[in-house]
């Protein structure tokens, strides 16, 4: 019986990830699961990756790097405190851990040395979940074919990570010892253990939700910065055009969702039409300029005083 299974799973590649190992264009071994940077095409042959990332797959690694950097940057502002002179500083070097991590995980992605990468082209959602998909030809025996199919959007994200971890492991401490003296003991270090939080959480979310973040990262980007954008000019009682220019951190603030938004727009886009897809670029001002417009209609004391006047 082992023997019939054996020969039926030789002569046929069942599943949607099993292949044969081609060399030299000849046929070795059974069935089974591509090396890594290769994938089973559709004749079922193992065949080596080499194409290059799309626009959008360098849109989804760029919201992946993203993450840690705001991440730092929000924890850094949150511990820092208004009068911390450090907190710039902090956030220039957050910057840079996260700048130098990006370049040192590309030269070691293949082609090793190079800033451009070689990757699979990601076809279904099924691509980032390949461990769902091993086929039981007999419905017993289970041929085991996962791998990554998306190769290497999958694990090049994990290896950034790693590399911010370090990184930040190695220069952070040192920094905020010699220049956060405004803070107290307790205080200095607790954006570097928040870090030590959000990247395990950061990790794990790649992980389980890789594929699904792939798809829907453009709509993450582009609702959750106008929430944020929104929330911050209520936040700072910005009403007026007078109040937005008051402050340059301000400013830093809005152009730093404007380009969020932009992101997100060319995203969802793509950019496939030119003539249809960069107009919609000039969107990106709306939301600031709708909720200036209308924010002294819903200032809640005036609600009130109408209210009572109503009365």
């Amino acid at each position: 019986m082992k023997e019939k299974v054996a020969v039926a799973m030789s002569s046929t590649c069942p599943g949607l990830y099993c292949g044969r190992v081609l060399v030299n264009g000849s046929v070795e071994g059974e069935c089974g699961v591509c090396p890594r940077g290769e994938r089973a095409n559709l004749q079922k042959f193992c065949e080596r990756c080499t194409g290059s990332p799309d626009l959008y797959d360098w849109l989804y690694l760029g919201f992946m790097a993203m993450l840690p950097l705001v991440m730092h940057w929000f924890f850094i502002e949150w511990y820092s405190g208004k009068k911390s002179s450090s907190a710039l500083l902090q956030h220039i070097t957050a910057m840079l851990e996260c700048s130098v991590s990006a370049v040192v995980t590309l030269l070691v992605t293949e082609p090793v040395g190079m800033l451009n990468i070689r990757s699979c082209k990601v076809q279904m959602l099924s691509d980032w979940y390949t461990m769902l998909y091993n086929p039981s030809p007999d419905y017993v025996n289970t041929l085991h074919c996962t791998q990554e199919a998306v190769y290497p959007l999958y694990t090049i994200v994990l290896i950034y990570y790693a590399f911010c971890l370090v990184l930040m492991m190695l220069l952070r401490p040192l920094l905020v010892k010699k220049i956060a003296c405004g803070l107290g003991k307790s205080d200095r270090f607790k954006s570097i253990y928040a870090a030590l939080y959000f990247f395990p959480i950061l990790t794990v979310l790649q992980a389980v939700g890789g594929g699904l973040l792939y798809y829907a990262f453009p709509y993450i980007v582009l609702v959750l910065s106008l929430v944020t954008l929104a929330v911050y000019m209520s936040a700072s009682e910005i009403q007026t055009f007078k109040h937005l220019v008051a402050k340059k951190k301000h400013l830093i603030i809005l152009f730093s969702h404007w380009l969020l938004h932009a992101y997100g727009i060319i995203s969802i886009s793509r950019l496939d039409e030119l003539k249809q897809d960069l107009p919609l670029l000039a969107l990106v001002p709306g939301p600031a300029l709708f909720y200036i417009a209308t924010a002294k209609f819903t200032e809640p004391s005036r609600i009130l005083s109408e209210g009572g006047n109503g009365h």
